[in-house]
């Protein structure tokens, strides 16, 4: 099973990488429908479907590419919900050998509710509490099939750290502080409030004076026909944008200190290493969320920005479930 939870780890991957496309190239409703594109299980070709698909959805003539990108997408996205079904029934079946059970079923669960996730932000037209809770729901089961590879792998953490103890709980606060952190990188895209401010560190001259936080995070909007491309005034973007810059800034230097502090305390290369790989990782993101502000979001460099993030925090899960279990 364990080699079935590592191909879902890579599909999971490509199914949060593809959402960060699909959201990025404004493609979320390139779709209408749910689960399948203007009615068909594939995006209308020939002139007759398009035809037949424009008069069903007079409101939402047929973009291909965008269709494409969104039904590319939910096959994935499917793929994954499928092999993470046979993980849950394997691990039912092998209960009896002592292997993990609630760990599988609580990842079919959340994927079930990503699922209706993903029904929503159709649905409900780009609702940016959806979006963020739907580009969560990516994080949060990618990030429990790579928990439970760790507890099937049953490689050996070295003794001898115990210096180390404590920072285990340390760990588990910084992965609580990332979480924060991709939950407001979250909002801002779902408020399309990534290039409100066009100068680092925080923001461009005047900021300060510009920033209300009365609707900024607002979980229920007004009512609209339509959420895309955003619904908020400048004032309440730039004051979200504003937040996930110190929310960066707050991430950063706690990630850092662990990092250091791990690093210097640690005996054994297994921690030291997984200090520098955390540290590496953690200096890519960063320099990933400039190059975001000074190259203008460029779809490449957004799109990796969201893959590091992944990688990010599973490395932050890999280093503190490893304090946790040498204790």
């Amino acid at each position: 099973m364990r080699k079935l939870v590592f191909v879902s780890i890579l599909l999971a991957i490509v199914v949060v990488s593809l959402g960060a496309y699909t959201r990025l190239t404004h493609a979320g409703l390139g779709c209408p429908d749910w689960p399948g594109c203007y009615g068909l299980l594939k995006v209308p070709a020939t002139t007759e479907q398009i035809v037949a698909a424009e008069q069903a959805f007079p409101e939402r003539p047929v973009e291909v590419h965008k269709a494409w990108n969104e039904m590319i997408h939910r096959y994935f996205a499917g793929s994954l919900g499928l092999l993470i079904l046979i993980i849950a029934l394997m691990s039912l079946k092998r209960r009896a050998q002592g292997g993990p059970v609630g760990l599988p079923i609580l990842i079919l669960l959340v994927v079930i509710f990503q699922a209706a996730l993903g029904m929503w932000t159709v649905t409900m037209k780009l609702m940016p509490v959806v979006v963020m809770g739907h580009l969560l729901g990516g994080f949060t089961t990618l990030c429990l099939l790579f928990l439970l590879y760790l507890r099937l792998h049953g490689y050996r953490v070295p003794g001898g750290d115990f210096a180390l103890k404590k920072y285990a709980k340390f760990g588990l606060i910084g992965i609580f502080i990332l979480v924060g952190q991709i939950g407001l990188g979250g909002w801002t895209a779902a408020n399309y409030a990534a290039l409100t401010c066009t100068e680092l560190p925080i923001c461009q001259a005047g900021w300060a004076e510009q920033v209300n936080f009365e609707h900024a995070f607002d979980l229920i909007p007004p009512e609209k026909d339509s959420y895309e491309f955003g619904h908020l005034d400048h004032a309440s973007r730039l004051t979200i944008h504003v937040m996930h810059r110190f929310g960066a800034i707050v991430t950063t230097l706690y990630l850092l200190w662990l990092v250091i502090r791990v690093y210097r305390k640690a005996q054994s290369p297994f921690f030291r290493n997984a200090a520098l790989s955390l540290g590496f990782i953690l200096s890519v993101q960063v320099g990933l969320g400039i190059s975001n502000v000074w190259f203008s979001l460029p779809l490449s460099v957004a799109v990796s920005h969201n893959v590091v993030a992944a990688m990010l925090m599973m490395s932050l899960i890999t280093m503190t479930y490893s304090l946790k279990r040498k204790i």
